[in-house]
């Protein structure tokens, strides 16, 4: 017998989510043996290492360019910055590839690869916007370099990669919070549709 209850549209997601995602899937203490692979190694050293590149970010930001360029603490925060990032990108191309020759996007996995594939897309984006947000003579290159290829695709009117405060901004705060939502949804979906198995040994199979 239902109630006015059961018809509360609060009630139907928790409902739902509770069946797509129930506390034994969200926090497991137990998983197969083929998760025990470097490659997994790889995916969790990616979200680790986005992690100290947000802190790290979080705290550059609230000082400026003028602390990172004078200050022996502003160098170091952002050397830490750096080689988070270069740390981040040299793992998550070894566990895209990876995952790539595992054939990750098998069972109904496409949604679950799609949002890795798309999360590196946005990093390298985030990266670029980054360098472009150096001020210094490094970043100027790179810029005047890069706008006459944005431009001739017609990005340029909207995306001017000589204007500091706009790329500034790409850096800080859009693309991340691409990359981070990217990255939560990422998980959420290995959660939720589990890790995929190996490919069948047909060798052991016809024996």
């Amino acid at each position: 017998m239902s109630t006015d209850i059961d018809h509360q549209w609060t009630t139907r997601l928790r409902r739902k989510v509770a069946g797509k995602l129930p506390p034994e899937k969200l926090l497991p203490d137990t998983q197969p043996s083929y998760v025990s692979s470097w490659i997994y190694v790889f995916g969790v050293t990616t979200m680790s290492a986005l992690a100290v590149v947000i802190g790290t970010g979080f705290l550059l930001s609230l000082r400026g360019p003028q602390w990172w360029h004078e200050s022996s603490v502003g160098h170091f925060v952002n050397s830490l910055h750096l080689w988070s990032v270069e740390i981040f990108f040299f793992a998550m191309v070894v566990h895209l590839w990876g995952k790539f020759f595992m054939g990750a996007w098998r069972g109904g996995r496409t949604a679950t690869w799609m949002t890795g594939v798309v999360t590196f897309l946005a990093s390298i984006a985030t990266a670029f916007t980054g360098y472009a947000s150096q001020s210094n003579f490094d970043s100027q290159w790179i810029t005047t370099q890069a706008k006459d290829g944005i431009n001739s695709t017609g990005a340029g009117a909207f995306f001017n990669v000589l204007n500091l405060g706009q790329m500034l901004m790409w850096h800080i705060v859009l693309l991340p919070l691409a990359a981070v939502i990217l990255t939560a949804l990422h998980v959420l979906l290995v959660r939720i549709k589990g890790v995929v198995p190996p490919y069948a040994d047909k060798a052991g199979e016809a024996l």
